[in-house]
């Protein structure tokens, strides 16, 4: 019985799913998209949006930076990304099923973040004028 269990083991110890979180964290905010089975997703997705929502504060980028190691990373997230998320407040990622893995039958997604293009609010703004 699993009573008062939270979250899943993905056969790791608690640094070694730390670690995992971390990296993949790292790749989608480097790529915007990555592959990867479905148990890894749905447990770095609800991590992704408390990243995102710090970072949307600028007065908590030492924080976003203590869980990003790499410097370009939070850069990246501070600059680039969390202006085009636009006013979205959850949700900054889509799971997208895309088969099963042929070495040992694992359930496989494409995890992308929900980005909106600044070019298509500049044309938007130009045709209501």
């Amino acid at each position: 019985m699993r009573h008062r269990v939270y979250g899943r083991g993905l056969g790791r110890d608690k640094n070694q799913r730390k670690a995992l979180f971390k990296s993949l964290i790292s790749s989608l905010l480097i790529s915007e998209t990555i592959d990867t089975t479905e148990g890894k997703a749905k447990s770095v997705k609800g991590l992704i949006d408390k990243i995102i929502n710090q970072a949307k504060n600028p007065s908590t980028k030492r924080l976003v930076s203590q869980f990003l190691i790499n410097k370009n990373i939070t850069e990246k997230l501070f600059k680039d990304l969390v202006p085009r998320l636009g006013k979205r407040n959850s949700g900054y990622t889509s799971l997208v099923r895309i088969g099963k893995r042929l070495g040992d039958g694992a359930s496989m997604v494409r995890m992308s973040l929900l980005l909106e293009n600044h070019n298509k609010d500049k044309k938007e703004k130009n045709t209501q004028k």
